[in-house]
């Protein structure tokens, strides 16, 4: 406002500016998406038009029915619902149990552990695959859900643990202590008094994780060969011939893979937001 009274030229010109940069950035992430949702409702025939008459061709809903006439696409669809949902119940429940731990109790090497964590999390999949793969395999878990769920827990269980001891931390001691006094154990106190003002974080955590076990690939493509999340079905999507890409298939059934992502988003990003930041602020 100051400069405004100033030098309202200059104001307004950085005003311009800022929304001008706000626009391309907004159009650089939401062109391709919107791209994607235009090409999933045109024809096969259509792809190959100027850009200008491929926007102005005429709808269809055959990309859509095809999908969902696809058995392999549904049953995808399934496992990475259970894959997934599996994955995040298991790291929040022993996450929080790490996190409480972590962020309430002081012990030696505590600092150690939270290092330890912190480069299990930026490990590359490519570097545990091979070991993941004996393990799998010589608890004849191949093929099986569980044995991605369990793969899983590899970037989520860290992320989780990570988030919530830094929320934990924040949390008044008065809260355990007055349950404490109340007769409450320590795990009466954790899932009756914490976990409900853990929910922020809890539901950041839980949502992030299920994002990434959701879109994950690489370990699908490779403990998975008949039992394939949805990903994998998406990737191996092939046309009538050797030479036909069915552009408009892989987009409807991208859309779709999406649609739940961005609604939970949609749904729960306040919690995100206060559950991002906590932690962020030292009073």
């Amino acid at each position: 406002m100051y400069l405004k009274r100033t030098n309202p030229t200059l104001f307004y010109i950085q005003r311009i500016l800022f929304y001008a940069l706000v626009i391309v950035i907004t159009l650089y992430l939401l062109l391709p998406f919107g791209w994607a949702v235009l090409t999933s409702f045109r024809k096969a025939t259509d792809l190959f038009l100027p850009p200008l008459q491929f926007a102005l061709a005429p709808t269809t809903l055959d990309n859509y029915t095809q999908v969902f006439a696809n058995a392999s696409f549904r049953r995808g669809l399934f496992f990475s619902t259970v894959v997934a949902v599996g994955a995040v119940a298991i790291s929040l429940l022993f996450g929080s149990f790490a996190a409480y731990a972590l962020g309430r109790f002081r012990f030696k090497g505590k600092q150690f552990i939270m290092y330890i964590i912190l480069a299990v999390s930026v490990f590359p999949q490519i570097a545990v695959l091979g070991g993941l793969f004996t393990l799998i395999t010589r608890f004849n878990l191949f093929d099986n859900p569980l044995g991605l769920m369990v793969s899983y827990l590899i970037f989520t269980i860290p992320f989780t643990v990570w988030v919530l001891t830094s929320f934990v931390r924040d949390i008044p001691g008065e809260l355990e202590e007055a349950a404490l006094v109340d007769g409450a154990s320590p795990l009466q106190t954790l899932f009756l008094i914490l976990f409900p003002v853990m929910m922020p974080a809890l539901v950041t955590t839980g949502l992030l994780a299920f994002i990434n076990a959701w879109n994950e690939y690489l370990f699908a493509l490779t403990f998975m060969s008949t039992n394939r999340t949805v990903p994998v079905v998406i990737a191996n999507y092939s046309g009538a011939s050797q030479f036909d890409q069915p552009w408009g298939p892989i987009m409807a059934a991208s859309i779709v893979v999406t649609i739940p992502l961005i609604t939970l988003v949609l749904i729960f990003q306040r919690n995100i937001v206060s559950g991002l930041t906590a932690g962020a602020v030292k009073g």
